[in-house]
């Protein structure tokens, strides 16, 4: 017998064909959504420093969202954890389209009102099919963020369309 246990403690054990081999927690998520999220103030002001930061800003990735890591230079996890969303899901497949969209989303205004030495805690964009995107910050000193798609039982996922479709 070989491969892996989950006992109701949240504890996984690998077993392998001699038997017991190792065990680990999981990680486990509950299935909230953080209440802090709100998006920054929509004014002139506030769009010129977005401007300006999407000139600066990067995308790094994690490995947890993405199952072919295309030209991100990641290696998927070899136990990712179950309910995260993939970018390949909505066909983000490389650096440049995920950055992209954090461009996108920080000229359209669509950053979190929280901040982390002078980057949005998060930043959101939509796809060309309406999916709603979110980035998190991952490294301030390099405004380098890692994003995915949001569940549509997120119910921040109807203020970021809201915001998308604004005029510009």
């Amino acid at each position: 017998m070989s491969g892996t246990a989950m006992l109701s403690c949240g504890v996984a054990v690998r077993l392998t064909t001699a038997g017991y081999r190792s065990c680990y927690l999981m990680k486990k998520r509950e299935n909230k959504y953080n209440p802090k999220r709100a998006l920054w103030e929509l004014s002139a002001e506030n769009l010129q420093i977005c401007a300006l930061l999407a000139k600066k800003v990067r995308y790094g990735g994690n490995p947890e969202h993405k199952k072919n890591p295309g030209d991100f230079g990641l290696t998927p996890p070899s136990g990712p954890r179950q309910g995260k969303s993939l970018c390949d899901v909505v066909a983000i497949f490389t650096r440049a389209e995920a950055l992209r969209y954090l461009r996108i989303g920080l000229k359209k205004g669509l950053v979190s009102d929280r901040f982390v030495d002078g980057w949005p805690k998060n930043i959101w964009s939509v796809t060309e099919n309406g999916v709603a995107l979110e980035a998190q910050i991952e490294n301030p000193q390099l405004g380098s963020y890692h994003g995915y798609p949001m569940p549509d039982s997120d119910p921040f996922v109807e203020e970021v369309l809201a915001r998308w479709n604004l005029k510009s």
